[in-house]
Protein backbone atom coordinates (compact mmCIF):
# COMPACT_ATOMS: atom_id res chain seq x y z
CA UNK A 1 0.00 0.00 0.00
CA UNK A 2 2.25 2.43 -1.20
CA UNK A 3 0.01 5.90 -0.74
CA UNK A 4 -1.09 4.43 2.68
CA UNK A 5 0.92 7.61 4.46
CA UNK A 6 0.49 9.66 1.36
CA UNK A 7 -0.34 13.74 2.26
CA UNK A 8 0.92 14.78 -1.02
CA UNK A 9 -0.99 17.76 -2.21
CA UNK A 10 -3.59 17.69 0.95
CA UNK A 11 -4.62 21.00 1.87
CA UNK A 12 -3.82 21.98 5.84
CA UNK A 13 -4.40 24.74 7.43
CA UNK A 14 -2.11 24.88 11.01
CA UNK A 15 -3.24 27.43 13.29
CA UNK A 16 -0.34 29.58 15.37
CA UNK A 17 2.58 28.56 12.37
CA UNK A 18 4.27 31.72 12.20
CA UNK A 19 6.77 30.49 14.31
CA UNK A 20 7.80 27.37 16.50
CA UNK A 21 6.05 24.06 16.72
CA UNK A 22 3.30 25.70 14.39
CA UNK A 23 6.27 26.63 11.25
CA UNK A 24 8.41 22.96 12.21
CA UNK A 25 4.63 21.29 11.42
CA UNK A 26 4.54 23.33 8.59
CA UNK A 27 8.07 22.02 7.31
CA UNK A 28 8.01 19.03 7.74
CA UNK A 29 3.90 18.47 6.51
CA UNK A 30 5.06 20.55 3.31
CA UNK A 31 8.79 18.62 2.54
CA UNK A 32 5.78 15.42 3.00
CA UNK A 33 4.00 17.31 -0.14
CA UNK A 34 1.61 19.08 2.08
CA UNK A 35 0.00 22.24 0.68
CA UNK A 36 0.45 24.14 3.36
CA UNK A 37 -1.85 26.99 4.76
CA UNK A 38 -0.50 29.12 7.81
CA UNK A 39 -2.09 31.17 9.95
CA UNK A 40 -1.10 33.73 12.47
CA UNK A 41 -1.83 36.90 13.93
CA UNK A 42 1.16 39.04 12.96
CA UNK A 43 1.04 39.36 9.09
CA UNK A 44 4.90 40.62 9.21
CA UNK A 45 5.58 37.11 10.77
CA UNK A 46 3.82 35.56 8.42
CA UNK A 47 5.26 36.48 5.57
CA UNK A 48 8.69 35.86 6.71
CA UNK A 49 7.15 32.59 7.57
CA UNK A 50 5.59 31.76 3.73
CA UNK A 51 9.25 32.93 2.05
CA UNK A 52 10.99 30.28 4.52
CA UNK A 53 8.34 27.55 3.28
CA UNK A 54 8.89 28.62 -0.42
CA UNK A 55 12.41 28.32 -0.42
CA UNK A 56 11.60 24.92 0.27
CA UNK A 57 9.78 25.02 -2.76
CA UNK A 58 6.72 24.07 0.07
CA UNK A 59 3.15 25.54 -1.37
CA UNK A 60 2.13 27.75 0.53
CA UNK A 61 -0.79 30.53 1.23
CA UNK A 62 -1.49 32.88 4.31
CA UNK A 63 -4.86 33.03 6.17
CA UNK A 64 -4.39 35.83 9.14
CA UNK A 65 -7.17 35.64 11.94
CA UNK A 66 -7.38 35.20 15.51
CA UNK A 67 -8.94 32.14 16.95
CA UNK A 68 -10.34 33.47 19.82
CA UNK A 69 -12.59 35.51 17.76
CA UNK A 70 -15.88 33.37 16.45
CA UNK A 71 -16.69 35.79 13.09
CA UNK A 72 -13.39 36.28 12.06
CA UNK A 73 -12.19 32.69 12.14
CA UNK A 74 -15.93 31.88 10.45
CA UNK A 75 -15.14 34.37 7.81
CA UNK A 76 -11.32 33.22 7.23
CA UNK A 77 -12.40 29.59 6.67
CA UNK A 78 -15.18 30.84 4.09
CA UNK A 79 -12.54 32.83 2.35
CA UNK A 80 -10.44 29.98 2.42
CA UNK A 81 -12.53 27.41 0.89
CA UNK A 82 -12.96 29.71 -1.92
CA UNK A 83 -10.08 30.71 -2.85
CA UNK A 84 -7.29 28.04 -1.38
CA UNK A 85 -10.04 24.66 -1.87
CA UNK A 86 -11.47 22.23 0.98
CA UNK A 87 -8.95 21.99 3.95
CA UNK A 88 -8.42 18.31 3.91
CA UNK A 89 -6.58 18.79 7.24
CA UNK A 90 -6.72 20.95 10.48
CA UNK A 91 -4.13 21.42 12.83
CA UNK A 92 -5.39 23.57 16.10
CA UNK A 93 -1.77 24.07 17.31
CA UNK A 94 -2.17 27.98 18.40
CA UNK A 95 -1.47 28.25 22.02
CA UNK A 96 0.33 29.90 25.26
CA UNK A 97 1.55 29.41 28.39
CA UNK A 98 1.61 32.12 30.88
CA UNK A 99 2.81 30.92 34.70
CA UNK A 100 1.75 31.60 38.05
CA UNK A 101 0.71 30.39 41.43
CA UNK A 102 -2.97 29.22 41.05
CA UNK A 103 -4.37 31.26 43.90
CA UNK A 104 -3.10 34.80 42.10
CA UNK A 105 -3.58 34.12 39.24
CA UNK A 106 -5.98 36.94 37.20
CA UNK A 107 -9.08 36.46 36.07
CA UNK A 108 -7.47 38.26 32.70
CA UNK A 109 -4.53 35.98 32.73
CA UNK A 110 -6.72 32.70 33.51
CA UNK A 111 -9.62 34.09 30.45
CA UNK A 112 -6.19 34.55 27.54
CA UNK A 113 -4.99 30.95 28.49
CA UNK A 114 -8.28 29.11 28.07
CA UNK A 115 -9.56 31.70 25.19
CA UNK A 116 -6.47 30.81 23.21
CA UNK A 117 -5.96 27.07 24.12
CA UNK A 118 -9.26 25.80 24.53
CA UNK A 119 -12.04 28.10 22.92
CA UNK A 120 -9.72 28.83 19.96
CA UNK A 121 -9.72 25.19 19.32
CA UNK A 122 -13.19 24.60 19.47
CA UNK A 123 -13.73 27.71 17.30
CA UNK A 124 -11.84 27.04 14.31
CA UNK A 125 -12.43 23.16 14.64
CA UNK A 126 -16.37 23.89 14.24
CA UNK A 127 -15.82 26.31 11.04
CA UNK A 128 -14.08 23.37 9.23
CA UNK A 129 -15.88 20.70 10.22
CA UNK A 130 -18.94 22.31 8.64
CA UNK A 131 -17.08 21.42 5.08
CA UNK A 132 -15.84 18.05 6.72
CA UNK A 133 -19.33 17.38 7.27
CA UNK A 134 -20.60 18.21 3.71
CA UNK A 135 -17.86 16.64 1.90
CA UNK A 136 -17.83 13.56 4.33
CA UNK A 137 -13.93 13.46 4.89
CA UNK A 138 -11.93 15.22 6.83
CA UNK A 139 -8.99 15.10 9.75
CA UNK A 140 -8.55 17.29 12.24
CA UNK A 141 -5.34 17.22 14.61
CA UNK A 142 -5.63 18.99 18.06
CA UNK A 143 -2.48 19.94 19.87
CA UNK A 144 -2.73 18.97 23.26
CA UNK A 145 0.32 18.43 26.00
CA UNK A 146 1.76 16.22 28.56
CA UNK A 147 -0.38 18.45 30.89
CA UNK A 148 -3.52 17.19 30.27
CA UNK A 149 -2.19 14.26 31.72
CA UNK A 150 -0.40 15.84 34.67
CA UNK A 151 0.65 19.16 36.19
CA UNK A 152 3.05 21.01 37.43
CA UNK A 153 2.60 23.97 39.89
CA UNK A 154 2.25 27.26 38.05
CA UNK A 155 0.69 25.63 34.74
CA UNK A 156 -2.78 25.76 36.04
CA UNK A 157 -4.45 27.91 33.49
CA UNK A 158 -2.27 25.91 30.85
CA UNK A 159 -3.15 22.54 32.31
CA UNK A 160 -6.81 23.28 32.61
CA UNK A 161 -7.08 24.28 28.79
CA UNK A 162 -4.81 21.16 27.75
CA UNK A 163 -7.07 18.65 29.79
CA UNK A 164 -10.14 20.61 28.36
CA UNK A 165 -8.57 19.76 24.51
CA UNK A 166 -8.24 16.07 25.13
CA UNK A 167 -11.79 15.61 26.37
CA UNK A 168 -12.48 18.22 23.43
CA UNK A 169 -11.18 16.07 20.86
CA UNK A 170 -13.08 12.66 22.54
CA UNK A 171 -16.32 14.84 22.06
CA UNK A 172 -15.62 15.78 18.47
CA UNK A 173 -14.75 12.13 17.92
CA UNK A 174 -17.93 11.17 19.24
CA UNK A 175 -20.12 13.60 17.15
CA UNK A 176 -18.32 13.80 13.80
CA UNK A 177 -17.09 10.50 13.49
CA UNK A 178 -20.48 9.57 11.52
CA UNK A 179 -19.70 11.84 8.83
CA UNK A 180 -16.23 10.10 8.25
CA UNK A 181 -14.46 12.89 9.74
CA UNK A 182 -11.23 11.90 12.26
CA UNK A 183 -10.38 14.26 14.71
CA UNK A 184 -7.16 13.30 17.70
CA UNK A 185 -4.80 14.51 19.56
CA UNK A 186 -0.92 14.64 20.04
CA UNK A 187 0.69 15.36 23.07
CA UNK A 188 4.09 17.10 22.61
CA UNK A 189 6.55 16.26 26.10
CA UNK A 190 9.51 18.74 26.61
CA UNK A 191 10.35 19.81 23.21
CA UNK A 192 13.38 22.39 22.58
CA UNK A 193 11.49 25.64 21.11
CA UNK A 194 11.22 29.43 21.17
CA UNK A 195 8.86 29.26 24.17
CA UNK A 196 11.06 26.63 26.08
CA UNK A 197 14.71 28.26 25.06
CA UNK A 198 14.86 29.87 28.95
CA UNK A 199 13.76 26.74 30.89
CA UNK A 200 16.34 24.56 28.47
CA UNK A 201 18.90 27.13 29.64
CA UNK A 202 17.69 26.72 33.87
CA UNK A 203 20.37 23.89 34.47
CA UNK A 204 17.95 22.61 37.18
CA UNK A 205 15.34 22.15 35.28
CA UNK A 206 17.05 21.44 32.31
CA UNK A 207 18.62 18.31 34.76
CA UNK A 208 15.37 17.49 35.79
CA UNK A 209 13.66 17.27 32.28
CA UNK A 210 16.86 14.64 31.04
CA UNK A 211 16.53 12.82 34.79
CA UNK A 212 12.36 12.50 34.05
CA UNK A 213 12.56 11.80 30.60
CA UNK A 214 13.33 7.56 29.66
CA UNK A 215 14.46 8.91 26.64
CA UNK A 216 17.21 11.12 28.82
CA UNK A 217 16.90 14.19 26.22
CA UNK A 218 14.76 16.97 25.04
CA UNK A 219 12.69 16.56 21.95
CA UNK A 220 13.10 17.81 18.97
CA UNK A 221 10.26 19.39 16.90
CA UNK A 222 10.71 17.40 13.80
CA UNK A 223 10.20 14.43 16.08
CA UNK A 224 6.82 15.11 15.79
CA UNK A 225 6.26 15.17 12.39
CA UNK A 226 5.51 11.08 12.35
CA UNK A 227 2.55 11.61 14.01
CA UNK A 228 1.36 14.35 12.36
CA UNK A 229 2.08 12.27 9.21
CA UNK A 230 -0.04 9.29 10.74
CA UNK A 231 -2.92 11.51 11.71
CA UNK A 232 -3.23 13.49 8.22
CA UNK A 233 -3.11 10.44 6.51
CA UNK A 234 -5.44 7.33 5.22
CA UNK A 235 -3.05 5.20 7.20
CA UNK A 236 -5.61 6.45 10.26
CA UNK A 237 -8.98 6.25 8.85
CA UNK A 238 -10.57 4.01 11.91
CA UNK A 239 -8.49 5.98 14.27
CA UNK A 240 -10.39 8.89 16.30
CA UNK A 241 -10.95 10.24 19.60
CA UNK A 242 -6.92 9.39 20.53
CA UNK A 243 -4.39 11.54 22.13
CA UNK A 244 -0.68 10.28 20.83
CA UNK A 245 1.81 11.31 23.40
CA UNK A 246 5.23 12.29 21.79
CA UNK A 247 7.06 12.59 24.84
CA UNK A 248 10.08 10.26 25.20
CA UNK A 249 8.02 8.08 27.72
CA UNK A 250 7.83 11.02 30.15
CA UNK A 251 4.40 9.87 31.20
CA UNK A 252 5.50 5.81 31.09
CA UNK A 253 7.05 6.17 34.23
CA UNK A 254 6.68 7.77 37.67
Amino acid sequence: MPNLFSIKNKRILITGSSGGLGLAFARGLGDAGAIIILNGRDKKKLKEAQGTLERRKIKVHLLPFDVTKPREVRNAVSLAEKKIGPIDVLINNAGINLRGPLESISDKTWKQVIDINLSGVFYTAREVAAGMIKRRAGKIINISSLMSEAARPSTGPYTASKGGVKLLTKAMAAEWGKHNIQINAVGPGYFLTEMTAKLAQDKVFDEWVKKRTPASRWGKPEELIGALIFLSSSASDFVSGQTIHVDGGFLAQL
